[in-house]
Formats: C-alpha cells, structure tokens, sequence
C-alpha cells in the first residue's frame, strides 16, 4: 500500500532510515519527533511511504519549491529514497518515486531533481527506469563537518 506519511509512522521512518545510513546514530526521540512534526506540518514536503506486512518497508520525500522562473512554476526535489533490505527488489521504492512524481506534475512542477550517492550501477539504472536523466545538470553540495 502506498499512501502518504502520517504522524504515527515516527518510529516506522526511523527503522527505515536505518536502510539508508546505516552509520547514522540515532537521533534521539525528542530530535526525531521534533523533525517529523515540522516534515509533516510543512506544506511544502510530502513523505511518501510503502507499508507491507503492517510496516513501512519504502519511503522517499518530495519537498516542492516555488519559484520565480519558468513562468512561476515550482519545481521539485526528492530526497531519501529508501526501501528496507529484506523488501528490495519488489517495485516498492518505484511506487513511492511514482507516487511522488505524481504529486509534482499534479502541482505542476516543471522539473524534479532527485540527487544519489551511490555508485552502484544497479542503483543508477533503477533511478533511469523511474523516469530521471543523468547528466542534465551538473550537482554540487555543500557539507557541514
């Protein structure tokens, strides 16, 4: 079942993300509850999220940002793209993307940016078939040490 975040998926999202950065020490709940209060109450960002076997096994965000050019459309960013190790390879982390690319053309986004870390060709060529082109822009980040 794909449907959007709610507020009772905390702990879910944060087993999650354990997939993701498995080297991320644990945020502590207060931080962790404090930052999902402020995903879901911005109207900017969606989480999107898979449940299979009564827990969220997939997940990505979108966050939509308005924006001044191409005729004041916004354009979207998705972020966190996850499914849980024992759930992979089964469409999930596709439905999720789809879910969310849904969502940006429904707010008529002119664009979506999804940015990856890996290397793993698998990875690369799965993010291909979801509808993203490499090598439109170049990306560069900014890291806080």
């Amino acid at each position: 079942m794909i449907r959007t975040a709610s507020a009772d998926d905390l702990r879910g999202m944060v087993a999650l993300y354990r997939h993701l950065n498995p080297g991320d020490p644990d945020p502590g709940e207060a931080r962790a509850e404090a930052a999902w209060v402020a995903m879901l109450g911005s109207p900017m960002m969606t989480v999107f999220v898979a449940e299979a076997d009564g827990r969220l096994v997939s997940s990505c965000t979108l966050v939509i940002i308005p924006n001044l050019t191409r005729v004041a459309r916004p354009y979207g960013l998705v972020e966190n793209v996850v499914t849980h190790a024992e759930y992979r390879n089964r469409g999930l982390a596709r439905s999720v993307l789809e879910a969310a690319l849904d969502a940006a053309w429904a707010a008529d986004c002119y664009k979506v940016m999804l940015a990856t870390g890996s290397k793993n060709p698998e990875t690369l060529r799965f993010y291909d078939r979801s509808g993203f082109e490499r090598g439109g822009k170049t990306f560069f980040q900014a890291r806080r040490g």
